[in-house]
């Protein structure tokens, strides 16, 4: 089957298009700056290269018929009509509890999708204007939403509660929900079958790390406990996201200096993490750049970044009761070999041993742990898309 791929965002739409017979991707690209006089498409060629077409001021519904018109372009396209894309497959962030699965959209999902924007102000509205553009463009092709939070409903209550008086939960639905599920899903299953073993009495830590980052520890195949909480804020220290944090701190700053919810908001997702510390950038490459140039708060923040994600490995494999095998994934974790020594380094208390010529790997699948290491080390790429077209295959086959 041929799946379009869509992740919507408020002002970005990404695609692929996927064969899902052989796993090719067909096409690739993304719309950005939407809503922007200057908005455009760049897309890959069928060459490798990369080229920009200018659609100036758009909507959500234009750039989706700008991609739809890319993929069947008789010079640049890779398909001739609309009627060849069997269907498709779109990256829902928040699912809350109604969602602990893959699903069909329909009229009843969509309605449930529109329930959660609450929880996701930012995300699920913009994820639905792609449901909607391909609803108006192609009515007929079956749909299917992936949501970020699914694979993370089989936490325990234990994992997942908070210690907020209980009606917050029970009225509001504060808990923690955890994203990145398609990632921690798709690379945990994926390592099973790169290593040749089953996930049945396995316990896999998969640590997906980026701009955003979340840890995830998984029993059997099955979440039991994720870094990221009621938004992707909580967890790790990120790009631009704050992390953990005592909320008290909050509170405090909002009284001091007399700041709103919505200052407080722009602040831990916009304005913290390392962008915050090291006063440079967001980007981990700028970051070690800098680190070696000797800059202070450069160091501090790459040192507290570090420290972060060996704690929750540290938690994660006391909450398991041991780990066997731990999972690098994201664009820092995949490509970034020296994170990788420093974040293991630490865990030799645990019988983890990195091979410092297996390390030299970016974007690869290969196990980078010494033969002797008591714990599989592995780089798995990440391929949320992939994993999204296979959801969407699968149910629109039944």
């Amino acid at each position: 089957m041929k799946i379009l791929v869509l992740n919507c965002g408020s002002s970005s739409v990404k695609y692929k298009l996927i064969d899902t017979s052989n796993d090719a991707v067909l096409a690739e690209g993304g719309v950005e700056k939407i809503g922007l006089p200057d908005g455009f498409l760049k897309y890959k060629k069928a060459d490798g290269s990369k080229a920009i077409i200018e659609l100036g001021q758009t909507d959500h519904n234009g750039s989706v018929k700008a991609i739809l018109n890319l993929l069947t372009d008789p010079v640049e396209g890779c398909i001739k009509s609309y009627d060849e894309i069997d269907a498709v497959g779109h990256r829902v962030v928040h699912g809350a509890e109604k969602f602990s699965q893959s699903v069909l959209i329909t009229d009843e999902v969509k309605e449930m999708i529109k329930q959660c924007y609450d929880l996701a102000p930012l995300h699920n509205p913009a994820n639905m204007t792609g449901i909607d553009a391909i609803t108006a463009l192609m009515p007929n092709v079956p749909q299917v939403g992936v949501f970020d939070t699914a694979f993370h409903q089989t936490m325990p209550a234990k994992s997942f509660m908070y210690a907020l008086p209980y009606k917050y939960y029970t009225e509001d639905g504060v808990r923690r929900y955890g994203f990145h599920g398609t990632s921690h899903r798709y690379v945990s299953q994926r390592v099973c079958e790169f290593l040749g073993v089953d996930p049945k009495g396995l316990k896999i830590i998969t640590c997906h790390v980026g701009n955003g980052g979340s840890i995830t520890a998984i029993v059997d195949g099955k979440s039991v406990d994720t870094s990221m909480g009621l938004t992707p804020t909580e967890g790790l220290m990120m790009g631009t996201r704050v992390g953990d944090v005592d909320p008290g701190a909050l509170t405090y700053l909002m009284l001091k200096h007399n700041l709103s919810a919505a200052d407080l908001q722009k602040i831990i997702n916009k304005e913290s993490g390392m962008l915050g510390i090291s006063g440079i950038s967001s980007d981990m490459r700028e970051i070690e750049a800098a680190v070696n140039n000797g800059d202070k708060r450069a160091t501090l923040g790459q040192e507290m970044y570090q420290q972060r994600i060996i704690k929750y490995i540290g938690a994660y494999a006391a909450e398991m009761g041991g780990v066997d095998i731990i999972v690098f994934t994201g664009g820092v974790g995949e490509n970034q070999c020296s994170l990788r020594t420093d974040v293991c380094a630490p865990l030799a208390f645990m019988g983890v041993e990195i091979d410092p010529e297996a390390n030299k790997v970016r974007g690869e699948e290969k196990v980078i742990s010494t033969p002797a290491s008591k714990v599989k080390v592995v780089v798995i790429p990440t391929d949320e898309e992939l994993m999204i077209a296979r959801d969407t295959e699968a149910i629109v086959k039944k």
